[in-house]
């Protein structure tokens, strides 16, 4: 069986390292989703997302020719886009808010930007002793 680049196949994982899990495919071919391919969100263990002897289902991203074959999880699974998570700046995720323009996006990093550099000021000031005397 011929491994074709954007076609999705069911697999089964036979290894995990710290930098992504090969799995096994269809005509005894294996293949890799890189860490970065396993989750919508960031994956800092990979071990906590996959373990070998899962069934997972995945997209071929690329064939090289020297027989290299790249995988995605994540890409695997089709969602709608506007219910793609978003990273919001408080460094959750959110759902996608209306567009916001040029100005409403400058005020909102000035406003952020105020705020976290008088939380430094005051963590740098209680560090140094600030008050005391």
């Amino acid at each position: 069986m011929s491994i074709e680049a954007g076609s999705k196949y069911q697999g089964k994982v036979t290894g995990v390292t710290n930098f992504g899990a090969f799995v096994d495919l269809p005509g005894g071919q294996t293949g890799l989703v890189h860490i970065s391919e396993v989750a919508d969100q960031y994956v800092k263990d990979i071990k906590e997302f996959i373990k070998v002897g899962d069934e997972v289902t995945v997209k071929v991203l690329k064939v090289e020719s020297d027989g290299k074959i790249g995988l995605s999880i994540r890409k695997a699974t089709e969602r709608p886009k506007e219910e793609k998570p978003r990273r919001s700046q408080g460094g959750g995720f959110k759902k996608r808010e209306q567009t916001l323009s040029f100005e409403d996006k400058m005020s909102r990093f000035l406003k952020d930007s105020e705020e976290n550099l008088s939380t430094l000021r005051k963590k740098s000031d209680n560090r140094k002793g600030g008050g005391r005397k």
